[in-house]
């Protein structure tokens, strides 16, 4: 077997160069053998002596020499390896290896082993920002619709700034962006309304009730997906039904005992949960055929279409109210400043803790996800309780504990219940 053939030699003068350089390092050609008649054709000084027993496997080398121009190119791209003198008489290495497969010869396994991140502490960074940011989005949020109770105009101008980011990342070409055609916006309208009502609905209940407040009624989420799922046909193991039980006898026992309890902070946040669920049933159902586009993709278009359906409804709703409610928030913070950054960080803070959260999708197991999100409503509900010094009851206390402990159930069973069907499939 031949790597090319004598008289491919002598036509082409990048074969004899390119064995002349295996010759001098010593190393063996990546490709089959040469006959002995090519040997002894071979001046003395270019001879290449090859081990009896070795056996060289045939490669994409072979494809190289169908086409001048390109063995040209490969014979100068080996003579452009750097090499150095050590490196004569060595045994072949995972470098020459790579050389014979076609692969690039700029780095060994071990300098690509480096480059691979650590795994686990990307992953802690994706979670301490997502927690950050949901944390930071929490408190000025609340700040400003404390003297600015205007939570339509608030979450309009928050998909505004999130539509504008995702625009500045695809332009400048730091975030791909997806080839859609008008069939994918057709699909997208259905989870674009149901996002707009579940954000518009947490506002509310945002600007009516404290922040921990929402957050123990929005953990009820799970028990809204399993009820509208089993409508829709899906079926649950008793677990899942037995693991929303907590939640209901939680989330009730919060509502009860709440201090700054508010029928309308409580019908936002569960509104707020209906929207969310509902989102999710069906992009599962019109995006099947749209999965090219990633999570961070999606949630940007579902972003800038969510902002033209709330704004018109915003200034229908709450319009008349913004001049004089701009007034009174400047006259009781002081200075108009502190205001606008107080609205830019809640806009900004709640694309990015979204984005994260994306993000942090693509990259774990739903069950880690699920996992990760019933902590992050810990971690936001203590931290806006103690910034806030919201008054907190015992039975209070222990109503959101066990809400958030029936959620980490859920997530526990439900993710046994998607092991079962994958196996199933």
């Amino acid at each position: 077997m031949l790597i090319c053939c004598s008289d491919q030699l002598d036509r082409y003068p990048a074969d004899r160069m390119f064995l002349s350089c295996c010759d001098m390092l010593d190393r063996p050609l990546p490709s089959k053998t040469l006959n002995t008649a090519t040997l002894k054709r071979q001046p003395p000084s270019l001879r290449i002596s090859i081990p009896p027993q070795s056996k060289f496997k045939v490669s994409a080398f072979n494809k190289i020499h169908s086409n001048p121009t390109s063995q040209i190119y490969e014979a100068t791209k080996f003579l452009k390896t750097p090499c150095r003198f050590g490196d004569f008489g060595r045994k072949p290495t995972s470098q020459i290896a790579k050389s014979a497969s076609g692969t690039s010869q700029d780095s060994t396994p071990d300098e690509e082993l480096e480059k691979k991140p650590n795994k686990t502490l990307q992953l802690g960074i994706v979670f301490g920002f997502w927690y950050f940011q949901n944390i930071v989005f929490n408190i000025y949020n609340k700040k400003c619709l404390n003297i600015f109770p205007y939570p339509w105009l608030l979450a309009s101008f928050q998909l505004f700034v999130g539509s504008l980011w995702m625009l500045f990342l695809w332009a400048s070409k730091l975030q791909p962006c997806p080839k859609i055609d008008k069939s994918f916006i057709i699909a997208l309208l259905g989870p674009a309304l149901f996002h707009t009502i579940g954000h518009i609905s947490a506002c509310v209940s945002f600007s009516k009730v404290a922040v921990s407040f929402t957050h123990v009624i929005k953990s009820a989420e799970p028990v809204f997906s399993v009820v509208f799922s089993s409508a829709l046909g899906d079926t649950y193991p008793l677990s899942v039904w037995l693991s929303i039980l907590p939640i209901v006898m939680g989330c009730s026992l919060a509502a009860v005992t709440e201090v700054s309890f508010n029928l309308g902070g409580l019908w936002g946040a569960m509104i707020s949960n209906v929207g969310f669920v509902l989102r999710n049933i069906y992009s599962k159902k019109s995006l099947q055929n749209f999965k090219h586009v990633n999570g961070l993709n999606l949630y940007g278009w579902i972003t800038i279409l969510s902002f033209f359906y709330l704004f018109p409804v915003a200034i229908f709703v709450e319009g008349s109210q913004w001049v004089p409610g701009y007034h009174k928030a400047i006259a009781s913070i002081g200075t108009p400043s502190t205001f606008y950054l107080w609205v830019m960080i809640s806009g900004v803070f709640y694309h990015l803790y979204n984005q994260s959260s994306y993000q942090a999708l693509d990259d774990i197991s739903p069950l880690t996800f699920s996992v990760g999100n019933t902590m992050k409503r810990v971690v936001v509900i203590v931290s806006t309780v103690l910034v806030f010094r919201n008054p907190v009851r015992p039975l209070n206390a222990l109503g959101s504990a066990i809400a958030i402990f029936g959620t980490f159930l859920y997530s526990q069973a439900s993710s046994k219940k998607k092991a079962v069907e994958e196996k199933k499939d």
